[in-house]
């Protein structure tokens, strides 16, 4: 992330009379606290009216002034829907980032439009995200993005006593009722598709891979168009 964009996204996350400590900002900006610390000052020399101190907090005080953002009453309504379907069906950390957004976004739409995102004509319910499924979710979603590999136990109906997996996460996939994560399976030496919600005793490795040639998500998106689509489908019987 450039330094400009991570100066926006800390005034953002200031915005609406939040206190923010820089430690909390450093760990979803994914920096040091020092570097918080340097933002922070650059970011008051500009004349930004940023209050607070070290070891308690920051806080926007009213007078940052910045265009508000148009959206019509069906976009605002997308995205509220869409971060309650995060909220329904994603992990803990997602559910959170979810409700960041839509706290970022009020504070920066019209006048009139303050509080459209919080309406609760359309709800999300989820009575397949158990905790487990979350837990397990969260760590396959970091996995991907560190690309460290995943031992759990797999299997893939009731009937089936299961294999113990080491495989390769590439990416995450939602139906509307599974996620599901294709991988490169070490068992079977070929690209597979598992349920998160047939995977126990999940364990993030310490090994990490890096893509190869006919191993990548892309070379599994390839097949898929030439097979059309039955690999995937086959992994929501």
């Amino acid at each position: 992330m450039r330094r400009a964009e991570r100066l926006f996204e800390i005034v953002q996350m200031l915005r609406g009379g939040r206190l923010r400590t820089a430690q909390r900002m450093a760990q979803h900006l994914e920096v040091s606290v020092r570097t918080i610390y340097r933002d922070l000052d650059a970011l008051v020399a500009t004349g930004a009216p940023i209050d607070g101190e070290r070891g308690v907090g920051y806080i926007l005080r009213e007078g940052l002034l910045m265009p508000p953002l148009a959206f019509t009453s069906d976009e605002l309504q997308a995205l509220a829907l869409g971060a309650r379907l995060v909220s329904g069906w994603g992990d803990q950390d997602m559910a959170h980032a979810a409700n960041e957004v839509l706290a970022k976004v009020d504070a920066v739409v019209a006048e009139g439009q303050r509080g459209e995102l919080w309406r609760q004509e359309i709800q999300v319910f989820s009575t397949r995200m158990d905790s487990a499924s979350r837990a397990a979710l969260s760590l396959i979603r970091h996995a991907v993005r560190r690309r460290s590999k995943l031992e759990f136990h797999y299997a893939g109906d009731a009937s089936d006593q299961g294999t113990t997996r080491i495989v390769r996460p590439l990416g995450l996939e939602i139906w509307g009722h599974a996620w599901t994560m294709t991988a490169w399976c070490e068992l079977r030496s070929d690209f597979r598709v598992f349920r998160v919600d047939r995977i126990t005793r999940l364990l993030v490795l310490a090994e990490t891979f890096r893509p190869e040639a006919g191993r990548t998500l892309q070379d599994y998106m390839e097949q898929l168009k030439e097979s059309g689509w039955s690999g995937a489908e086959a992994a929501l019987r």
